[in-house]
């Protein structure tokens, strides 16, 4: 395939930002600027049988291969198209048993090796950048990190090994698992459930901003790029690449540890959301400045005491874990402060996953409000909240309030998703089905 670019996009060198995507014509809110298949993808291992494993359908009769017993599929024609990548791990499953466990970065390695060995010319999902391209960040990366590349690296030799031959070397594949780490996906479902994760080419070439132009969403293994502001030609094309919800100092962490820069996008440098983000709780003698920099401090030590504590803890000690740090942190933050919104978050998690319903409801009531407020128009994370409050009110017979939900989450998911997104076509039918 040629270098035929992105109809109505050129690719050009952004300034302060290396290469870029910018318009080259106006795009409306809504519109599609452009789609793009996975150059290579997995399911994880989390949603086998309820997912397709070359497709991603969502359905109840998938058929499970005869081999490995392991993965599913909606037909013989999904079978087939999987199987170049599939018998790599369908031998590794059989002959390890329940000891195959390789991380789903591993995975997806594997299958980059695999196809970048039988690809010899620019494939559709690289039509203005190719793969190879990526940028890794090598010299940029601490201890940790190259730590746990070296972990990735000594998995894909231990699963792999029998079943590709002449893996390529450590430097190699150092550079590799760099690249995949800054540059993959996680597909996700309308709810925001991770299905699994993959490698999009052209859709990483845009750069990123707190304040996007377009949002990009799933249909499938296809990533779609909707704009969700007016562009006009000669504007850079700018997607988020991370969680908006939080203050710019968090903002400019994470991006700096996951993507190796330092965000200067409008958002983070006039930090207008900012003191909407960081509510105080209205109290007669407020609280000192170093008294608030040491609530946040114990903020974000709890949420990722929480991350780690989700792979040891049980629901019920998860969930008094939310409700502690919520009552601490709400003798100074305003329950829309985003660190309360984020242990809500959880909380609601872990009420659904132990079909607390009533309690999961409560916590959406609390949550949406805020969210509507802190995230910019058209955000997937408003949406999925919606959606979740909406076919929870109607689980718990609340119809009216069901339906109203649900609606919120079509107006976004429409502009988002497309209106000819199946996603928007479910919750459609939702709506008709309750009316």
């Amino acid at each position: 395939m040629k270098n035929e670019g992105i109809e109505g996009t050129e690719r050009f060198l952004s300034p302060d930002r290396g290469r870029g995507l910018r318009a080259v014509r106006h795009f409306s809110v809504g519109e599609l600027v452009f789609a793009c298949p996975a150059y290579s993808y997995v399911l994880t291992v989390n949603e086998r049988g309820a997912h397709c494993e070359n497709c991603f359908s969502r359905r109840d009769d998938l058929f499970k291969c005869g081999k490995c017993k392991q993965a599913y599929y909606c037909n013989v024609d999904c079978q087939r198209g999987d199987w170049p990548m599939h018998k790599l791990e369908c031998v590794a499953m059989c002959a390890y048993g329940e000891n195959w466990c390789p991380s789903e970065t591993v995975r997806l390695v594997a299958r980059i090796i695999m196809k970048q060995r039988v690809t010899t010319e620019r494939t559709p999902s690289e039509r203005v950048l190719l793969l190879r391209e990526f940028e890794s960040h090598l010299d940029k990366m601490d201890s940790e990190k190259d730590e746990m590349n070296q972990a990735d690296i000594a998995a894909l030799h231990h699963f792999y090994s029998r079943h590709i031959s002449d893996i390529p070397d450590e430097q190699a594949l150092t550079e590799l698992f760099a690249q995949v780490n800054c540059n993959g996906f996680t597909i996700e479902d309308e709810e925001l459930s991770h299905l699994g994760s993959a490698v999009f080419p052209d859709v990483a070439l845009m750069n990123h901003s707190c304040s996007p132009n377009v949002i990009v969403t799933y249909k499938g293994t296809v990533a779609e790029v909707r704009a969700v502001k007016e562009i006009n030609p000669g504007e850079e094309i700018f997607n988020s690449y991370i969680d908006l919800l939080y203050p710019t100092e968090d903002r400019k962490e994470r991006l700096l540890d996951s993507y190796f820069f330092t965000c200067q996008c409008t958002e983070c440098t006039t930090k207008s959301k900012d003191k909407e983000k960081m509510e105080i709780r209205k109290l007669s003698s407020p609280p000192e400045p170093e008294e608030i920099k040491s609530m946040v401090r114990y903020a974000k030590n709890v949420i990722e005491e929480f991350r780690r504590a989700k792979h040891y803890k049980t629901p019920s000690e998860l969930l008094e874990m939310c409700e502690l740090s919520q009552e601490k942190m709400g003798a100074i933050f305003a329950d829309t402060n985003v660190y309360m919104l984020h242990m809500m978050y959880q909380a609601m998690g872990v009420c659904l996953y132990m079909q607390d319903w009533d309690g999961a409801m409560s916590y959406g009531e609390k949550i949406i409000q805020p969210y509507s407020v802190h995230y910019p128009a058209y955000s997937l994370n408003v949406a999925s909240m919606y959606l979740k409050l909406g076919r929870l009110y109607l689980g718990l017979e609340k119809k009216t309030q069901g339906v109203k939900a649900l609606k919120k989450a079509l107006a976004i998911m429409e502009v988002a998703h497309g209106e000819d997104h199946h996603y928007v076509a479910e919750v459609k039918r939702e709506i008709e089905d309750h009316k």
